[in-house]
């Protein structure tokens, strides 16, 4: 398995490295052999010649080396050792040493064999041979360094030739998939919208807050539709090098033209899309170029060539106005935040991964769990399952669920926070406060869940939870909110006759909703005005520009109505408190007890009946289905309507108002 895997460019530039190492030994040794010394390269005599010098006393030396004797000859007086001759001794011969010594013939000794001398000869061959190497990697890095100069202007894109995602797996987005439908169908069969003579949109953005899916419903389009899908990041096309994002673009549509049909998703639009000459920066830079460059491959394109540019962000205001021109990103699909049912069948696709218990209620948990993203909602799961591990669950029960929703939404427990006594009363009877008025007020959200456990900054919290997702809120909603806000000052100063600073947040969110119910609801005796700008320069800064729009006098009437709203909505307060102080009492002791507090456990503390026991996912979505069936009923009705009118009159049933 292991040789199927390997590199076989790799395999032969090892084989042709060792090869060239072999070569490179084999010269050196070839060297060593011709350059060292060797008794072969003096001249030989025989041994009985070599005695009869001996005895004509023309000997001055000998060094004798195993049956060799090497020969130093006199010549005169300026030189002892003039001339060499070999001699090698045929036997064995016992009286040549004191032949030797009586004819003053200097011994000087067997010539032991130089064990170092390879040694010596080996140290220039390993140091060429590291040269080498070192120079070879010079020239592969120098070749490393050509090769990415001329791939420096390739597109850096993943490709994915199956995405193995659907819109099976992506939930909450309804509508969403809905756009992205037409989508599909267009690069299943172009040739259907082409024989109608309609244009798909060349590029659809995807706009919205973060998490909520934008990304993954880029990939379930490619899954889909089964074409290869591109992805790349804003931010991967702009270098320091001038013109080298222009040319990644280029690449990147080349790329996908010629696997046309394909998908090309650029995420996080924003990197290179901000609108030009705004700021504080030139109009020649990299990024703009870049942004130049897309305009023009967007607008080149020809309708046959199925190339449909999808595109993320979570700043559609400040993108260029050139690209969201028709022609372009003509199309724009908003993916918000999911809504309650949403966020229950997003629950439910994450929790496929993980083992759940029969008492784990999703719909509980996506109820209690209004403004999270689907990124949030994963992230409840998985912490969910990381406490199940922790604690040896076999499985993700509720208390799980539970826990893991309140660390995601508040932060993990401090256990490490010892709170005296008396702190612990002063925190019950504020998250008292909360949970009575907030249980008690007509149009306050339901209180789902009260705890005294320190969190993050909050020592306790109150979790209040709307039977349905809210999105007008009226004046009496926003007044009683403000009573539910200060009910936990009130039950403080109601029972310790003191004030301390817990009710710091509070005051401040209790201050800021009136605020706004004065300046931008129109909901005082100041008339439907918005008083002041929330308009902001996004490119200086929020707090550089600003504009005020009222004078002095119309600024003390603001904070005039402010407080009145207050003085109101804490005299509100207090009169329910003072009502119900009974109440109140039997909460703060059950708190102080269980620390923590359910619904069902509140509203029988109240003797009222729980409002959140009715709410389930069944019945949630028979509602759902109701409300479309009555909805589509209407349309249904009002076009029959508009048709009969249409008939009588003859005339365009279209109000021209």
């Amino acid at each position: 398995m292991g040789n199927m895997n390997q590199n076989p460019k790799n395999k032969k530039g090892f084989s042709g490295t060792v090869l060239v190492i072999l070569i490179a030994l084999g010269f050196m040794l070839f060297l060593y052999y011709i350059s060292s010394p060797s008794m072969d390269t003096v001249e030989k005599k025989s041994y009985s010649d070599f005695l009869n010098l001996v005895s004509e006393g023309k000997v001055s030396s000998v060094i004798i080396s195993g049956n060799q004797i090497k020969v130093y000859m006199k010549t005169d007086a300026s030189s002892n050792k003039a001339d060499q001759y070999r001699v090698v001794i045929p036997y064995i011969d016992p009286d040549l040493l004191p032949f030797l010594k009586s004819n003053n013939v200097t011994i000087e000794g067997q010539e032991p064999k130089d064990s170092t001398s390879i040694f010596w000869y080996l140290i220039p061959i390993g140091l060429i041979i590291l040269s080498f190497f070192f120079f070879s990697n010079i020239t592969r890095q120098i070749g490393g360094a050509n090769n990415q100069a001329f791939s420096f202007g390739k597109a850096r894109t993943k490709l994915y030739v199956n995405t193995n995602i659907k819109f099976s797996d992506v939930a909450g987005v309804d509508e969403a998939k809905q756009e992205l439908v037409e989508v599909v169908e267009y690069l299943k069969n172009p040739i259907k919208f082409f024989s109608l003579g309609a244009k798909i949109p060349r590029g659809v953005l995807l706009e919205g807050p973060p998490g909520c899916g934008k990304t993954l419903l880029a990939k379930a389009v490619a899954g889909e539709a089964g074409v290869p899908f591109f992805s790349i990041s804003g931010s991967d096309f702009v270098e320091m090098f001038v013109g080298v994002g222009a040319a990644r673009v280029r690449d990147l549509f080349n790329q996908a033209k010629e696997k046309a049909p394909s998908i090309i998703f650029i995420d996080e639009l924003d990197a290179v899309g901000r609108s030009r000459g705004a700021g504080l920066g030139g109009g020649h830079d990299e990024r703009e170029q870049t942004l130049n460059q897309i305009l023009v491959e967007m607008d080149g394109f020809e309708s046959h060539e199925s190339v449909i540019v999808l595109a993320a962000t979570n700043r559609a205001d400040i993108l260029d106005k050139a690209l969201l021109r028709p022609g372009r990103f003509d199309r724009k699909v908003y993916v918000g935040l999911p809504d309650l049912y949403g966020r229950y069948e997003i629950l439910k696709i994450h929790a496929q991964k993980v083992p759940l218990a029969k008492d784990a209620d999703l719909f509980a948990i996506a109820r209690g769990t209004p403004g999270f993203s689907g990124a949030d909602l994963a992230n409840i799961i998985n912490e969910a399952a990381i406490i199940a591990a922790r604690t040896n669950k076999s499985a993700v029960d509720m208390p799980c669920l539970e826990e893991a929703k309140d660390k995601v939404l508040m932060g993990p427990e401090r256990k490490s926070l010892i709170l005296s006594e008396h702190e612990k009363l002063v925190t019950a009877y504020h998250e008292s406060g909360h949970t009575l008025v907030g249980a008690l007020m007509t149009n306050a959200e339901p209180v789902y869940k009260v705890s005294i456990i320190p969190r993050g900054m909050a020592l306790g919290l109150t979790v209040n939870i709307p039977l349905d997702d809210q999105h007008h809120y009226s004046k009496s909603y926003l007044f009683d909110k403000i009573c539910t806000l200060l009910a936990g000052r009130v039950a403080e100063e109601h029972k310790f006759n003191e004030i301390f600073t817990g009710a710091e947040n509070d005051i401040e969110r209790a201050t800021k909703i009136a605020h706004d119910m004065v300046t931008r609801f129109g909901m005082s005796s100041m008339g439907p005005l918005v008083y002041g700008s929330d308009k902001e320069d996004v490119f200086l800064g929020k707090d550089l520009v600003r504009e005020r729009g009222y004078s002095e006098e119309t600024a003390r009437k603001i904070d005039e109505e402010v407080a009145k709203i207050i003085k109101e909505a804490l005299k509100r307060t207090e009169d329910i408190i003072e009502k119900h102080i009974d109440k109140l009492e039997k909460l703060a002791m059950a708190l102080m007890e269980k620390e923590s507090l359910i619904s069902s456990e509140i509203y029988s503390i109240l003797g009222i009946k729980d409002p959140h026991k009715d709410v389930t996912a069944d019945s949630y979505k028979k509602k759902i289905i109701e409300k479309n069936n009555n909805k589509n009923n209407t349309e249904t009705q009002g076009v029959k309507n508009t048709e009969g009118e249409t008939k009588e009159t003859g005339e365009s049933a279209i109000n021209p108002v």
